[in-house]
Parts: C-alpha cells; structure tokens; sequence
C-alpha cells in the first residue's frame, strides 16, 4: 500500500510542479505591480546580505577542501565526531563552517564532502541538517542592532540558535549507526601506531594529490561554483517573495508573521520584529515573543530548506526528513528562550562594547559596508569555533584512551 502511494506521488510530481508553476504565473500576471515591489525586495535582500555575508566563506571552504586541509582538520576531529554526532572527521570542518557562514554554506561543504567520498548519502542528509545554521550576521546585525535595536538580544538569540541545532543535530544522530573505521584490521592497527599529528598530514597530502588542480584553476573554479551557489539562494529568495506577497494578498486575514515566518526567515524576522515586538524594545519584549522569533530562526523558512535540498540533489536528500530536522531545531530554540530568557534579559549592552548602540537601516551601501566591516570577527569566529571543536575532539580522545587502559 505505502509502496503504491509512493509510485503514485513520483508520477504525479512533475504535474504537480507544473500545475503550481502556471497558477504562481497566473497570480503575477493578476497583480504585477505589487509582484514586482515584491522581487525587488527579495532582490535587496539578497545583494545586501546573503552574497556579501556567504561569498568569502564558500570560496575559502572550497579552496581549503581542495588543498587537503580540510581532510587534515578531519582526522584531528575525528574522536568528536564520531561518537557525538556518528559522523567522519571530516564533517567537524563543515559543522564550524555551517555555524559561522550560515546557509547554505553548511549544505556546500555537505556537498563538497558527497562529491569526494568522504561521506554516504545518509551521511550527507544528516550533516545538512546539522550544519543548517542562520548567519551570525543575520542574527547580530540584521535581527539584533537593525529590527531589535539591541546588539545584546543578538548575540542571546545567536548562543541559543547554535545550542538549540547541536541538540537537535545531537538527537538525530542518536539513531545513526557510526561510520565504518578503517577497511582491515591491519590498517586500523597501523592507523593507531601512527600519531594523530603524521595522520593529519598524511590525509591533508593525500586530498591534495587526488585533487591536483593548479591555484589558478582553482581559485577560477571556486569563484564559479560560489557564485552559482549564490544566484541559486538569491533566485529562491526573490521568488519566495513574490509568494509571500501573493498569498498576503489573496489571505489578508492570514497573520502576516506567520506566513512570511514559515516560508522566509528574513522577512519573516522582519515580520515578527515589526509586528508583535514594539520598535526599540529588544529583548525587554515578552519572553513568548522572543521565542516565537528564535523559533522561527531556527526553522528557517521553506525557501532556505529548498535552498540547502538543491546544492544536495546529487546526494538525493529528502525533503521530509530534513524539514523534520529544522522543524527540532526551531522546538528547542523555543523551549531554550523560555528557559533562558531572565538571563537573557539580565545581558547588558555594557559588555559588548564593539556594537553597543550601535542600530543600522539595512540599504545598498550601509548593509554591505556593514557585513565586510564585521567579516574579520566572522573569520576570528569560525577559528575560534574550529579551536573549540579540536579542544573537544582531544578531550574525547584522551577520555577513550583513559579508559581503555582501565579495562
């Protein structure tokens, strides 16, 4: 039965697209004014946050994967990995690389892995999921100083969002079977007698050798694939836009924060902030309001979840397993807003001075500026991360050992 309902929805899928395509053209053609002021927010959107916030971190984590260092970073995570999260090493690179570039940087390096072999299909979906975390800069800049003009409440918002998708990432894996260790037993015994340093430069020279393309070709090839990726993110937010316009017209009795909430974060945030948060507010606003937002940021809207499925499509990554995924990550961001909101609230702006009081109007010129000025903090985040992750990874190591001397 469940077999002849799966074949029935396969051959009627491709209906399906086309029949929502021609009513979505149909309903552009019927109101093409506000369609239009529609795209051209989702296209300021896109030009002032996601290219300028993404473009750096994707061609650096492609560059990086080619020159081996991400395999070397692997090895060394490895321990960590593998026991917390049923993950190979190498994923350690593409969690810290999710959680300080944000979508769908996290699926990039997901990809990357898929395309080499360092990961299974399953493997891949998972680490999506896992690695499927919003851009600090939208959490800081964006959320924080601009629509609750309290850079406090955005990093708040940020260490809840990043605890909330370890757990959830931590309680998807818990099902999951560990990767498979070394092909034999002499290998893996090799691989013991071997210290963790020389097998890091091993993995990193190894990754480097089967790449073998020169720095030219591939700093051409990163800039290609980065900015592919890009034009495909940038398309869905457009097009989600019109179709958050589109259904507030045809449903005006429809809450407009939950509608742009379920299909785009960054008008959904802008929503929520605008409609149920009083402006300059910030966190001093009810605790179910902020983590109705923090909520909303970790389920991260359809158009992103189909922006992560679509770098995944050569990995074949269901849709339903992944929304499943955003859809803990958004229940424990709210859950842990609740539970830490008096703290939260108790976190003065005294102790950020860099942003404090610091409030900005996301236009052309101010938003771009805004995100290269902060890029160095992004880069000194994503190491600390990584230092982080490799003080874990050893700890780990060191507790194993510890206790296979015991026994």
């Amino acid at each position: 039965m469940n077999l002849n309902i799966a074949r029935m929805a396969k051959k009627s899928a491709p209906f399906l697209s086309g029949g929502l395509a021609m009513l979505l053209a149909a309903a552009i053609i019927s109101s093409p004014e506000s369609s239009f002021n529609a795209s051209l927010q989702g296209l300021k959107l896109w030009w002032t946050l996601v290219f300028p916030a993404l473009m750096p971190f994707l061609m650096l984590s492609e560059m990086l994967s080619a020159s081996g260092f991400v395999h070397a970073i692997g090895v060394l995570l490895e321990p960590l990995t593998r026991l917390v999260f049923r993950l190979p090493g190498s994923a350690g690179w593409t969690l810290a690389l999710g959680m300080t570039s944000g979508f769908p940087g996290g699926a990039q390096g997901a990809a990357q892995l898929y395309r080499q072999g360092e990961i299974s299909d399953r493997e891949a979906g998972r680490l999506a999921s896992l690695t499927h975390f919003a851009s600090p800069v939208t959490l800081l800049i964006v959320v924080g100083a601009s629509m609750l003009h309290s850079p406090a409440a955005g990093y708040g918002l940020l260490a809840v969002h990043w605890l909330a998708g370890l757990a959830s990432g931590m309680t998807v894996s818990a099902r999951a079977s560990r990767p498979a260790e070394a092909a034999s037993p002499a290998k893996a015994s090799a691989g013991r007698r071997t210290s963790l340093i020389r097998r890091a430069i091993s993995a990193a020279a190894d990754a480097r050798a089967r790449d073998g393309r020169s720095f030219g070709r591939l700093l051409g090839e990163s800039v290609s694939a980065t900015v592919q990726c890009l034009m495909l993110a940038g398309g869905y937010i457009i097009i989600f836009a019109v179709v958050i316009s589109i259904i507030s017209g045809l449903w005006p009795q429809l809450p407009a924060a939950l509608t742009s909430a379920l299909l785009e974060l960054h008008l959904g945030a802008q929503s929520l902030t605008s409609g149920t948060m009083p402006s300059g507010s910030g966190l001093s606003s009810g605790p179910l309001e902020l983590a109705l937002l923090s909520g909303a940021i970790g389920w991260s809207g359809i158009c992103a979840q189909l922006q992560a499925l679509a770098v995944l499509k050569p990995a074949g990554v269901r849709y339903l397993p992944f929304a499943a995924g955003r859809l803990l990550h958004g229940g424990y961001a709210f859950i842990l807003t609740l539970l830490f909101y008096k703290p939260l609230t108790a976190f003065q702006e005294s102790a950020l001075p860099v942003l404090a009081g610091r409030e900005m109007n996301l236009t052309v010129t101010s938003g771009i500026a805004a995100i290269w000025h902060y890029f160095p903090k992004l880069v000194a985040m994503h190491l600390l991360m990584l230092l982080i992750l490799l003080l874990l990874s050893a700890a780990v190591r060191l507790a194993l050992a510890i206790r296979g001397r015991s026994r």
